[in-house]
């Protein structure tokens, strides 16, 4: 019993043993490291411009609120509600046979005094002759010459009271001031209208239109700055009084260069593509907001079969350019990290290393690539046109490290999506591909820096 156990152990043990080198035999060797694979792209190259956004309420260059300026019962009111009228169109009657009686009783006081003259005048000659004669004092020639004076004081005195009678039965038909819309009456035919109190109606002008929006005292100060440095060429004073007094349309200096462009939106509108000009710029900033108010001008032109876009107080957002355009070199977003607040990228050298590089950033683009600061040879930051840099894959990247880089066109997360409006169809089967009139030129991809190991 005994020897069965121990062989039984042993016959256990050895195979056992063959199992274990049979393991080992075909175990498979551990992998080896290689580079890791990085996205890298070249920076984008083209013009820019800085621009700062802010919200804003449209509003009428001129208003009128339309209150009577007589006295009087409300007879007629010939516009129609909402209509645009014209200077000059009458907008409401007062009954004027009250102000006709006026009138009339007003010129028969001037012919009263007329005939009060030539009466007087006819006493002055007969007190003249008399006087040569020795018939008359010189009392009563002084007197009968103080009497026509006064006849013709009163003359003037009762034209007077005719002009304002007639002025009077003028305003009893209120014509519109200016060009423009017209609100609703809030009155009708029949009620008594009292003068300069009661509001009958509003006018508003239409084109050109303002908006009105606060910029922030930084911004204000950068755009005296850019002027003082030439960026921002205001026009002459002179040209600028004459399109606010009328003289020069506001439309017509749009078509050339304005003093500083504003662009502008409605709610819901893609992009802004409303374009005026700042205008005016308030004399003081605010000091619990730290804002100035600034206006800007736009043409509001009625389409030939339609209406016209914008009215007083609606909302809009403002497109504000900081300066003329200017060639930039730019990078994804992403592409930048953050080292306790400053800002940096990584670039592949010719050994396929990555190359920690601080860099100054500016304005984020619409597609969302990031404005950043040409190379500085003395301060070392910066990028170069011909740099790659490390889009994909930052969190993974050290400094030095060696990476295999894998170029890609420079990722734009906020370009139009595929059939999105103002994006290129696809070429259809068939057709060969070209480049489309205006289109920015591809992406240079290009080679991987140096020699792939």
């Amino acid at each position: 019993m005994h020897n069965r156990t121990a062989v039984g152990v042993c016959c256990l043990g050895v195979l056992m043993a063959g199992l274990g080198g049979g393991c080992r035999k075909g175990a498979a060797p551990p992998p080896s490291s290689g580079p890791q694979t990085i996205p890298v792209s070249r920076p984008v190259q083209r013009e820019v411009t800085e621009f700062v956004d802010y919200t804003g309420r449209t509003d009428a260059v001129n208003s009128v609120g339309v209150r009577a300026r007589v006295t009087g019962y409300l007879e007629r009111l010939p516009f129609k509600e909402g209509a645009e009228v014209k200077k000059d169109d009458i907008l409401f009657e007062i009954d004027p046979r009250p102000y006709e009686a006026m009138v009339d009783q007003a010129k028969a006081q001037v012919g009263l005094a007329e005939a009060g003259l030539k009466l007087a005048k006819a006493n002055f000659e007969r007190a003249r002759v008399g006087f040569e004669k020795g018939a008359v004092s010189q009392q009563e020639v002084d007197q009968a010459k103080a009497a026509v004076e006064q006849a013709d004081a009163q003359i003037r005195a009762n034209k007077a009271n005719l002009e304002a009678a007639q002025l009077n039965l003028e305003f009893t038909k209120y014509r519109s001031p200016i060009d423009g819309q017209v609100s609703r009456y809030y009155f009708t035919p029949g009620n008594l209208i009292n003068q300069d109190q009661t509001l009958i109606t509003t006018v508003v002008s239409v084109d050109p239109m303002y908006a009105y929006f606060d910029v922030d005292e930084r911004t204000v100060l950068r755009i005296r700055k850019a002027i003082n440095e030439g960026k921002i060429k205001p026009r002459d004073i002179s040209h600028r009084l004459a399109v606010l007094h009328g003289v020069a349309p506001v439309w017509a200096t749009l078509a050339t260069e304005p003093d500083i462009p504003v662009f502008m939106a409605l709610d819901g509108e893609d992009g802004y593509p409303h374009r005026g000009q700042v205008d005016f710029v308030n004399n003081v900033v605010n000091p619990s907001t730290a804002t100035m108010a600034v206006r800007g001008v736009y043409p509001n032109p009625m389409p030939p079969s339609g209406r016209r876009l914008f009215s007083p107080g609606m909302f809009v957002r403002i497109h504000l350019p900081i300066g003329q355009p200017y060639r930039a070199l730019l990078v994804v977003d992403r592409a930048i990290g953050s080292d306790q607040g400053l800002k940096y990228v990584y670039v592949i050298d010719a050994e396929h290393k990555a190359q920690y590089r601080r860099v100054v950033i500016g304005p984020l683009q619409d597609d969302g690539l990031r404005v950043i600061e040409p190379f500085d040879p003395a301060a070392g930051t910066g990028i170069k046109p011909d740099d790659w840099v490390v889009v994909g894959s930052l969190q993974q990247i050290r400094p030095k490290m060696e990476v295999e880089p894998e170029p890609v066109p420079m990722p734009t997360p906020g370009a139009p999506s595929q059939g999105s409006p103002g994006q290129t169809p696809a070429p259809q089967p068939g057709t060969t591909p070209g480049p489309q009139p205006g289109a920015n030129p591809p992406p240079n991809t290009g080679s991987p820096p140096g020699p792939k190991k």
